[in-house]
């Protein structure tokens, strides 16, 4: 990791509810987190193996506990807002509150508009738009109670240990890039996605100056996920994608910025760690000419 990363200490106690984290990206983050002495409630719906998906919401707490944190399972989907408070009380039970929330689930369907079924439209737009605002929403509270801590022990200069890291919501979303390319190639997913933005930068104004802050992350590259590797051509793309580390490094260091600085912004993970000094990324895979990520202008 880069030089500027925070210590162990700066995560103890701090308590992160991932969507979707039962492998790829969101397991990425929240392992980066527990390695720094997070912990981290996983809301998923993988309760058993699935024979083309690696892993289970319960293998992945498995994974988060031998990496140093702490990890709770909950069983759910986030388009039902039962399961979500479920999983935002289970946090607030057993951990005593809510510090960070990345809205990592997400649905793709990237087919011409007139192959596409309203099902899958209306997949894209429940799991995207709505289960970022289900979570969201029933942890706002519990962020609000965060952030004032946080203010309330850093009232003159910001400090590392128990109360360095700030409340932070994450959603794994893009830039809004209006280049008539992105708009054209698969308006329906660009909605659902442009939407996860649009709610974390309506969020960032709407609770500006709260201590909480709201930002995107979105990856330069593919990422070597299952959802890659299960394509067609999955064999060839994984060896042109970087790995979910990449994802989970910059994620860490987004938590470690001031609210005030990270509220707003929409980041790129390899500017985060190059913004932060990491010069050399050939350590995440990708060979020498990664496969550029969708959203993404190469100039």
């Amino acid at each position: 990791m880069a030089g500027s990363s925070p210590s162990n200490a700066a995560f103890t106690d701090r308590t992160m509810v991932v969507s979707g984290g039962s492998r790829g990206i969101g397991l990425a983050i929240a392992l980066g987190a527990a390695r720094h002495g997070a912990n981290v409630v996983l809301l998923a719906k993988t309760a058993e193996p699935h024979p083309k998906l690696p892993g289970t919401v319960h293998t992945a707490v498995a994974e988060v506990e031998a990496a140093g944190g702490k990890g709770v399972a909950v069983v759910g989907d986030v388009r039902n807002e039962d399961d979500v408070m479920r999983a935002v009380d289970t946090a607030v039970e057993r951990f005593g509150g809510i510090d960070i929330v990345v809205n990592n689930a997400s649905a793709i369907a990237t087919e011409p508009t007139e192959n596409l079924t309203a099902k899958k439209f209306d997949l894209m737009m429940d799991i995207n738009v709505r289960g970022t605002f289900l979570l969201t929403k029933a942890a706002l509270p519990h962020l609000r109670e965060s952030a004032a801590r946080t203010q309330g022990a850093n009232q003159a200069t910001r400090t590392q240990g128990a109360s360095g890291i700030a409340a932070h919501v994450l959603t794994l979303a893009p830039p809004l890039n209006l280049n008539p390319h992105w708009l054209g190639a698969h308006p329906s997913y660009t909605l659902s996605k442009y939407g996860m933005t649009l709610l974390s930068l309506g969020w960032a104004a709407e609770y500006d100056g709260t201590g909480i802050a709201f930002s995107c992350l979105w990856p330069q590259t593919y990422i070597a996920t299952s959802a890659v590797s299960n394509l067609a051509d999955g064999d060839d793309l994984v060896k042109a994608s970087r790995r979910p580390d990449i994802m989970a490094d910059a994620a860490v260091e987004i938590f470690d910025k001031p609210a005030a600085e990270a509220n707003g912004q929409c980041y790129i993970d390899a500017d985060v760690l190059t913004a932060a000094g990491m010069t050399d990324l050939s350590r995440y895979g990708g060979g020498d000419n990664p496969m550029w990520d969708i959203f993404v202008d190469k100039s």
